[in-house]
């Protein structure tokens, strides 16, 4: 390939995954929103197949997205991916809830797969290209990018919370993560509390102001809509009185074993009668290599286990679990069924499973039980709000939540007039509006 490319997309993962001999485009919102503009400016995806290996040859989807395949080793895998991303960055931007691992040897292949993206994108980008960094494995893209290739203009977007500087004092390497960061004409953040963390960290340790704005992500509010028809889950689950619902990755930071016991408190107090009550809790398999993932899920599945022993029946569970990937259009219908969404995380840069939700919900049906330390909660207010590291807190979330507790109609019907104004296609146009602005500044 050569430099044609005047729209670069680069992120960890290509927009795509292979199904046998063919690539099929994976869906989310983040591919949603940039499949347009990528067609529209003939731009690239850059990023990593999927597969330890040596990179396919770049090729074009049958939606007309061009890839440009990046190679990741064994090596690669194991010490940038699963090591400084995954076990480094991942829980210090999480504020800690586990230990973060500080290796040497895994910064080391930070910087050298950063690069190889950098270098990627130098070859590729046209005379003045405009180049979208996409979240924190690629933290040091923006700066490689700039000393190659100063005439391209290079935003980045971080999808996780960005933390405070006293935590980011902990990195080893806390200077030159920053810096490389820093150097981007316009980094974006869902929240203005890690927009304002970022500006602070970068003066502190850089000495530098970057530029920065606040833009929460959405998601395709009209097409889910259009999708979500709760058909017969209900009547295959049993037609329960309340049907609760929990969908995440089984990640430790998304606090689904405080919400299994606020919903166990839930019977224990009555508020919910298990005999007529049905919660589904989806935990989609995620980097189960890494020891705190492996340990997280025995103690999801054994409370979910003690929880059907104490209060199901000999043919019928109270928590119905699922520890494997569901196809969208199914969580769609589920979520249109449900009665209560529980998204409970202890710590999210968004969480478009809430705002999924109610886009599911335009009639105004249905409750959102939401922590108060997910980004999406500064946008959905009216969601019955709770501490996600006090079961309390959660068990009386849920308690208003199905008792119908302050004009749940009313509460539903203004959340989804928000994630049906705010898009994901208004939030991108919105981010390469403010970077062009960024850049002629």
């Amino acid at each position: 390939m050569t430099s044609t490319a005047s729209f670069i997309v680069a992120a960890n993962r290509l927009p795509v995954e292979r199904r046998g001999d063919s690539w099929r485009v994976s869906p989310g919102g983040l591919v949603t929103a940039l499949t347009p503009i990528l067609a529209e400016h003939h731009g690239t995806w850059i990023g990593w197949a999927g597969t330890p290996g040596d990179a396919p040859e770049p090729f074009t989807t049958d939606s007309g997205i061009s890839l440009a395949p990046i190679a990741l080793d064994e090596d690669d895998y194991a010490e940038f991916y699963e090591g400084f991303s995954n076990a480094t960055l991942w829980p210090l931007f999480h504020d800690l809830i586990v230990p973060p691992v500080y290796n040497a040897q895994w910064w080391k292949r930070f910087v050298t797969v950063n690069r190889r993206f950098a270098e990627k994108i130098a070859r590729l980008a046209a005379p003045g290209a405009t180049v979208w960094v996409q979240d924190y494995q690629l933290h040091l893209v923006p700066g490689m990018v700039k000393e190659l290739r100063p005439d391209v203009t290079v935003g980045f977007f971080l999808h996780i919370p960005f933390p405070s500087p006293d935590l980011i004092a902990q990195l080893p390497w806390r200077e030159e993560l920053i810096r490389g960061l820093a150097r981007a004409d316009l980094v974006g953040f869902h929240t203005q509390r890690s927009a304002r963390n970022f500006e602070d960290a970068a003066l502190r340790f850089a000495g530098t102001t970057p530029h920065t704005v606040a833009l929460p992500i959405s998601i395709d509010t009209p097409k889910i809509t259009s999708m979500a028809r709760p058909g017969t889950i209900r009547e295959k689950l049993g037609n329960p009185e309340h049907f609760l619902l929990g969908v995440d990755r089984l990640d430790y930071t998304k606090g689904i074993l405080p919400r299994l016991l606020a919903v166990e408190r839930c019977f224990e107090r009555g508020i919910l009668d298990p005999a007529t009550t049905t919660f589904v809790q989806i935990a989609t398999p995620s980097r189960e290599r890494v020891e705190h993932y492996e340990k997280t899920r025995a103690e999801v599945e054994h409370h979910v286990s003690r929880i059907n022993g104490l209060y199901g029946g000999l043919f019928r569970s109270v928590v119905v679990y699922v520890h494997r990937t569901v196809d969208a259009a199914t969580l769609y219908h589920l979520y249109a069924a449900a009665d209560t969404m529980l998204v409970t995380p202890f710590k999210d840069g968004m969480n478009l499973v809430a705002k999924e939700y109610v886009a599911c919900h335009p009639d105004g049906s249905g409750a959102l039980v939401l922590s108060e330390f997910a980004g999406a909660a500064e946008e959905l207010t009216q969601a019955y709000i709770c501490n996600p590291f006090d079961v309390e807190s959660i068990a009386q979330a849920i308690a208003a939540a199905v008792s119908g507790e302050g004009d749940p109609r009313g509460r539903m019907l203004s959340m989804y007039q928000r994630v049906y104004a705010y898009d994901v296609h208004r939030w991108a146009n919105d981010f390469l509006s403010a970077l062009r602005e960024a850049r002629a500044c």
